[in-house]
């Protein structure tokens, strides 16, 4: 559980971006703390377990992909991308690597306020409002697959499997029509909803995820492709998929 709910670690080598953002996300109600380089923001997730991280990719000394394959080792905090180069393999790798959104310099510090909030409702950090009583998502099973909606978990034959916010709501989207094919855009609006800018490639990156690791679980039929339409949930009974 975060130290600080709703805090946010703002993570680039320009003190000014970090300004905008604080600015930003103050008005928006949340707290924020600021690292100017890779090694300090290592060091502020391990003092503060921040629910978010912003992470630039292009800084000196340690940049933002070396930062995620490290947090990704030990922590499945989201993280989400900010990128000075209009470069799609940067943002591919940075999604590959386990990064749940992105967006390109220039940008709005309003959009990136927006994405955040929305990623941060889909992991619960703020928790929702205090005069609902909360409710108790029930856990969802297919086959060996089993997914807990309320502390955001997923198990393979009652093994744990860590997944990215991004994954397991995907793993969610197909596991709530198990018989049917989603489209990579109605994946796309599941996640983000309709105008974000996640691309057909991206979405495909977070399904190899989610394949090979359910695969180092011995989950080898997790999801399956339909050429020419999108995925649809396997039979997730521990059998290897042809091909």
């Amino acid at each position: 559980m975060a130290a600080m709910p709703g805090t946010i670690l703002l993570v680039d080598d320009d003190p000014h971006i970090r300004q905008l953002l604080v600015f930003a996300f103050g008005k928006a109600g949340l707290q924020t703390i600021e690292a100017g380089d890779g090694e300090d923001a290592l060091a502020q997730v391990e003092r503060h377990g921040p629910d978010l991280v912003i992470l630039d990719i292009n800084m000196p000394r340690m940049d933002g992909l070396e930062v995620c394959r490290r947090l990704r080792a030990t922590s499945d905090v989201p993280i989400f991308f900010l990128s000075s180069r209009d470069d799609e393999i940067d943002r591919v790798l940075g999604i590959e690597l386990g990064g749940d959104d992105y967006v390109v310099k220039p940008f709005s510090p309003r959009e990136v306020v927006a994405r955040a909030m929305a990623i941060l409702r889909r992991t619960g950090a703020r928790g929702g409002s205090a005069a609902a009583p909360a409710e108790t998502a029930a856990i969802l099973r297919h086959g060996l697959l089993s997914l807990d909606p309320e502390s955001w978990t997923a198990q393979w034959h009652g093994r744990e499997v860590s997944l990215t916010v991004t994954e397991f709501t995907i793993l969610r989207t197909l596991l709530a029509g198990p018989t049917r094919i989603f489209s990579r855009d109605q994946i796309i609006d599941r996640l983000r909803g309709p105008g974000f800018a996640l691309t057909d490639r991206t979405i495909d990156s977070h399904v190899r995820n989610l394949r090979r690791k359910f695969a180092e679980a011995g989950g080898c039929d997790l999801v399956e492709t339909r050429a020419g339409i999108g995925y649809r949930l396997g039979a997730c009974s521990g059998a290897a998929t042809p091909g």
